[in-house]
């Protein structure tokens, strides 16, 4: 029950949560792993066997413990920095370096009691015991100041070897063992935050495109009505003040002024129901445009089969507004990357289908709560039309909207009829 939780947790997240997600984890998981096997080359024989105090082998496992544990918060708030979030804490940065040193102090000082000859674990464990205060530390100072420190921190432990009885060799293989397995680290470490960073500006530039894309509707929208009521408002205007001056002068052309102004004030009312019922100038091949840009904007690949260029005024009509409710549902619901639109004519009738991927187990679900495909069936019912639409359980929505044509020789057959 708890995999199949975390599951669908895992598939509920966005693809930028995902990546989150999963940097954050592989950083985590390198800091216990090396810590895990650091304390596992504490206690092996030759340290047992070698009189240390138990005191002493116990400190060292408790410093190396204590690094992981710092270096659990210090590593979250380390990326968070490197993102654009507030800075690390420098009492954890100054705490996380002091449990390193003594990390580090308390296996040079193992490494005396046992002989490094008879410890060749040592390297191990001191490359071990660097990796994880410098997978913070790499995200919270420059590059080049992060290599320097990589530098001197190689050097003071080389220097430590060398104090602990290590000969010449063993003091070079601790060296470039320690340089390496932290260049590494930093390597490793700056690509994944520096991917991660990357992600996050696209995510922001996609929404910040999409609120673009909306706003520029709303402009257009803006627009057609001031062009629907500018000129009727300003002749009603016009008119009221002519009919008045005319009731003064009692003429009975007042009458005839007041019923134009009545013409036009309803007529006025019923292009303002067609501009909000998105019937003027509605045309289904503007319709597949402009969903094709809104989607493009927002960051969704999409592909458009098809114009309808031909069918009946009612049925273009019908078939826009499913166009624009389906390019709405895109948007709103899941992480969509594509989405095709397809207009399929046959001889005795026409279908949309509209087909999209990101469907999240909880966003997937077609809810009866809104209006938006229910008042769409009820249009596509008035051209004698159908329409389906539901997750089909691989990722995938899908949206037919299906419409009857009475039989006609110039319209073109379908490819299944061409077969």
């Amino acid at each position: 029950m708890w995999v199949r939780t975390q599951v669908r947790s895992w598939k509920g997240r966005s693809g930028f949560d995902k990546i989150d997600l999963y940097t954050r984890g592989t950083l985590h998981s390198l800091v216990w792993m090396t810590i895990v096997s650091q304390v596992l080359l504490s206690v092996t024989r030759p340290v047992r066997d070698s009189g240390a105090p138990a005191a002493l082998i116990a400190g060292t496992v408790l410093a190396a413990v204590g690094q992981g544990v710092c270096g659990k918060h210090l590593v979250a708030r380390a990326l968070d920095s490197y993102l654009g979030g507030p800075v690390a804490d420098r009492r954890l940065i100054a705490l996380g370096a002091v449990l390193f040193l003594a990390d580090v102090s308390g296996l040079l000082v193992l490494g005396a009691y046992t002989g490094v000859e008879r410890f060749p674990e040592l390297v191990l464990a001191l490359g071990a015991a660097v990796v994880p205060f410098m997978t913070s530390l790499v995200l919270v100072v420059p590059v080049w100041t992060g290599a320097l420190l990589q530098v001197f921190t190689a050097a003071g432990v080389g220097g430590g070897v060398a104090l602990a009885g290590g000969q010449g060799s063993f003091v070079l293989s601790t060296l470039i063992g320690v340089v390496f397995g932290s260049a590494l680290t930093s390597v490793t470490v700056r690509l994944s935050a520096w991917s991660l960073d990357v992600m996050s500006k696209l995510r922001d530039a996609q929404d910040m495109e999409t609120r673009l894309a909306v706003a520029e509707e709303r402009l257009r929208f803006g627009r057609d009505m001031h062009d629907v009521l500018g000129r009727n408002l300003a002749v009603i205007a016009l008119k009221s003040e002519l009919a008045v001056e005319l009731a003064q002068r009692g003429k009975p052309t007042a009458l005839d002024q007041m019923v134009e102004v009545q013409r036009i004030a309803r007529a006025s009312q019923q292009e303002v129901r067609d501009v909000v019922r998105g019937y003027r100038k509605a045309d289904l091949g503007t319709e597949l445009l402009g969903a094709q840009g809104v989607l493009r904007a927002a960051g969704i690949e999409c592909a458009v089969h098809g114009d309808g260029g031909r069918l009946p005024a009612p049925v273009q009509s019908a078939l826009g507004w499913a166009v624009r409710e389906a390019a709405t549902n895109v948007l709103r619901h899941g992480d969509p990357q594509r989405c095709d639109i397809r207009l399929e004519t046959g001889r005795d009738g026409v279908r949309l289908v509209v087909e999209n991927d990101g469907v999240t187990p909880d966003k997937g679900v077609v809810s009866g709560g809104g209006s938006g495909l229910p008042g769409l069936r009820e249009r596509l019912a008035a051209v004698g039309g159908s329409l389906e639409a539901g997750p089909t359980g691989d990722g995938l929505f899908h949206l037919t909207a299906a419409v009857p044509l009475p039989s006609s020789p110039d319209t073109p057959p379908s490819p299944l009829e061409k077969r």
